[in-house]
């Protein structure tokens, strides 16, 4: 087990310099509140890269209402825009697929961060979390898509991550704010909302991130604090041998589970490898804990950028230009 931390500001603090340095600590995760302007988040990335090369950099750059970063940077549409597409033209929302995952990859790897938590593997049908976040309510037009949008961004040098496993997209609940249970029969959940991560997980995909939302039919904790959900469907049925995410234990999905350090046990012990810890003020609590765990090494490695000059290289350029209106395009076909 390891912390990934969310950070205050838009440059380090002595503090969160030390915090850095702790074992405990993987990695750092970067909102809005991080961000000014280009220049300065490469510097905020160059000062954590100063304390620790090793730790991994980490964002939400989805597209949509989920972007951190937006002056500078291509303003992505929302997924559920290439799935609207896909329903009148598959080949071309094919295309869409490809081009927003490369140019989310290349604007986010040019800055030295690491990676983006995406693609979205959820089911679009109505959370109040998940909205146009997601590709669609079809399970096999959302694993296509999925899988492919996640095999992209590895082929730029990033890896994916499916959000949020098992499925979050098939209950009401808005898990920042709202406990979630799904109700449904296993059966329906398994053919369902699982069908992305499955193929996902076959496209290779390097990492998975958990829901905060129970399924009494497989097990009465949610799925990040459910051993069942990961070290036994997720691990030894489903084969996944890469590294697996909780969501934020600041959310109050899980505040059923404790206090933020019994979270983040919580998690451990069920099997996930890196924690969200993402609030600045529930940093500030953790980092107050006697935590000694340490993620393995190659776990953490496996999920560091590659290709990062090549990214620097393209952004300005006329391929790169040219790849924004095409996408632009493809979605404004009849």
């Amino acid at each position: 087990m390891a912390l990934v931390i969310g950070l205050a500001g838009t440059a380090l603090t002595s503090q969160e310099t030390e915090w850095l340095k702790r074992k405990v600590v993987a990695g750092v995760i970067l909102f809005t509140r991080n961000f000014a302007s280009r220049a300065q988040l490469l510097d905020l990335v160059a000062s954590i890269r100063a304390v620790r090369k090793s730790l991994i950099i980490c964002v939400d750059q989805e597209g949509g209402r989920v972007q951190r970063f937006r002056p500078e940077f291509v303003a992505l549409p929302p997924l559920a825009d290439i799935g609207a597409l896909h329903r009148r033209r598959p080949a071309r929302a094919r295309r869409a697929c490809i081009l927003h995952a490369k140019l989310m990859s290349i604007d986010i790897l040019s800055t030295g961060i690491d990676l983006s938590f995406a693609p979205v593997a959820d089911l679009a049908r109505g959370n109040l979390a998940i909205g146009n976040r997601a590709f669609s309510d079809d399970p096999v037009r959302c694993a296509e898509l999925s899988s492919l949008y996640a095999a992209t961004m590895q082929a730029q040098g990033m890896a994916a991550t499916l959000k949020h496993f098992p499925g979050h997209g098939s209950v009401l609940p808005d898990t920042h704010f709202d406990l979630a249970v799904d109700e449904r029969p296993a059966s329906q959940i398994f053919r369902q909302d699982l069908l992305p991560f499955v193929t996902g997980i076959l496209a290779q995909a390097k990492a998975v991130m958990c829901a905060h939302v129970s399924y009494p039919a497989i097990d009465a904790h949610a799925a990040g604090y459910s051993e069942r959900w990961l070290k036994h469907i997720l691990r030894k049925q489903l084969g996944f041998e890469g590294v697996i995410f909780s969501d934020d234990v600041g959310m109050l999905g899980g505040a059923n589970v404790g206090t933020l350090a019994e979270r983040i046990n919580g998690h451990y012990r069920a099997g996930c490898d890196l924690i969200l810890v993402c609030s600045a003020e529930a940093t500030a609590e953790v980092m107050a804990e006697k935590l000694g765990r340490v993620a393995p090494r190659t776990l953490v490695k496996s999920l560091r950028a590659t290709r990062t000059g090549r990214a620097r290289r393209m952004l300005g350029k006329t391929k790169f230009l040219a790849m924004q209106s095409r996408l632009a395009a493809l979605l404004e076909a009849p």
